[in-house]
């Protein structure tokens, strides 16, 4: 079998299904917790559409199927984030809600180590307001 530093972040967590679950627990700690109701007032009430896509980028983000650009086209990640306020706190929120959602995978503390360290830049990226 190749080592784990030869796999792709998508063939690491296992793949769609597990990756799915990461998804589903993110929003749900969207949804169900109080510390995270400004970046869930950002999104629709219906919040599938916004599941579906962030799996799809995710996807091809750790290395999968392009699912994304597939369905839209190059992600322009922060372009299509620019009519969000995003600050510091909207980031942390985001980052609380996939750290609950880290801490109720099954994956190893090294490679939710990994996981972590590359969504924490992703997040900081994201923020399009100065810091206050």
């Amino acid at each position: 079998m190749s080592d784990s530093k030869e796999l792709s972040l998508y063939e690491r967590v296992g793949g769609e299904v597990p990756l799915r679950k990461l998804v589903d627990d993110f929003y749900d700690a969207m949804a169900d917790s109080p510390y995270a109701q400004g970046i869930r007032q950002m999104h629709p009430a219906d919040m599938t559409p916004s599941r579906q896509k962030l799996f799809e980028f995710f996807s091809g983000w750790m290395g999968g199927p392009s699912l994304y650009i597939q369905q839209y086209g190059h992600s322009r990640l922060r372009a299509r984030h620019l009519p969000f306020t995003i600050g510091v706190a909207e980031r942390d929120q985001w980052l609380f809600c996939f750290h609950v959602a880290l801490k109720k995978s099954d994956f190893s503390e090294e490679l939710q180590g990994v996981l972590w360290q590359n969504i924490c830049q992703i997040a900081d990226h994201m923020r399009n307001q100065p810091e206050a």
